[in-house]
């Protein structure tokens, strides 16, 4: 598994071989940054996350990706996609004026976490809405292709249940090459327990065992899984960060990632890994 280190500061990334930096961190950068070989996040999470929707057009995020990939070695740009866990749901159906705007809040203006979640929302409408989201994850996907970066665009499967992505999988259709980069969208949040992110990509490796996953945002219990490293090609995390701050450190530190990205990509498993390649639910990484 290839690990890329996520960064607060574009200027951090000449400290690492592979770099992970938003979208977010250089729209209002003037000059080039040194780095090696890095990934630029859409800043998807954080931006629906706060407003329920994209500010920013395809059109925006291309001319931000031909800006950046002249720096270093871009190996991907990650497509703007549509996350699908409970909350961010409704907060896209709040933006889209689905949902009763909690008291106090704007229908685009930031949310609680904490308010989404107690906004009752049932399985069957959560389920429509992540076929939704699906949707205009490809939608964006393809206008990205189309707008010609020179960059590769990297796919996101999205959805919450098993089912959902291997339904997302089929959605993509022919768009999915043999052994393509595919990032897996909608796992952070459940790194405490690597159970469940193990369960997700079993599901897309039985429907397609050559595709290359990405885990983007896994955290130190998902990544020192033995049996979620055997079925990631890479990954990305800023768990760093908040790891250095709980022990009252600096959280904005670039030796503080250092250090972690080293525990990280040091861990001994590689035997085991082979094992579980041949061996995990029939289903080779």
């Amino acid at each position: 598994m290839r690990f890329f280190t996520g960064l607060h500061q574009p200027s951090d990334a000449r400290h690492f071989d592979d770099a992970f930096v938003s979208v977010k961190r250089l729209r209002m950068r003037k000059s080039d940054f040194v780095v090696r070989d890095w990934i630029m996040d859409s800043g998807a999470f954080t931006e629906i996350r706060a407003h329920g929707a994209y500010r920013h057009s395809v059109a925006e995020y291309a001319r931000e990706i031909r800006r950046w990939r002249v720096c270093g070695r871009m190996l991907a740009a990650v497509a703007q996609d549509w996350m699908c866990e409970p909350h961010i749901v409704k907060r896209t159906l709040i933006a889209d004026g689905l949902l009763p705007v909690p008291a106090g809040c704007e229908r685009h203006g930031p949310i609680s976490d904490a308010l989404l979640k107690a906004l009752y929302l049932p399985e069957w409408q959560h389920a429509a809405r992540v076929q939704v989201h699906q949707r205009r994850t490809i939608e964006r996907y393809d206008a990205l292709l189309e707008a010609d970066t020179g960059a590769y665009i990297l796919p996101v499967l999205q959805g919450f249940a098993p089912e959902d992505y291997v339904a997302h999988v089929r959605l993509y259709g022919a768009r999915l090459g043999p052994e393509q980069w595919v990032g897996v969208g909608s796992v952070c949040k459940r790194n405490g327990t690597p159970a469940e992110v193990a369960v997700v990509l079993l599901a897309i490796k039985r429907e397609r065992p050559d595709l290359r996953l990405h885990g983007f945002g896994l955290k130190t219990t998902a990544l020192a899984d033995p049996l979620v490293r055997s079925m990631l090609h890479s990954a990305d995390s800023m768990a760093w960060c908040m790891d250095a701050w709980r022990a009252g450190r600096n959280s904005n530190d670039y030796r503080e990632a250092k250090r972690w990205a080293l525990n990280i990509t040091s861990r001994p498993v590689q035997h085991l890994l082979d094992f579980l390649r041949v061996t995990a639910a029939g289903c080779p990484a």
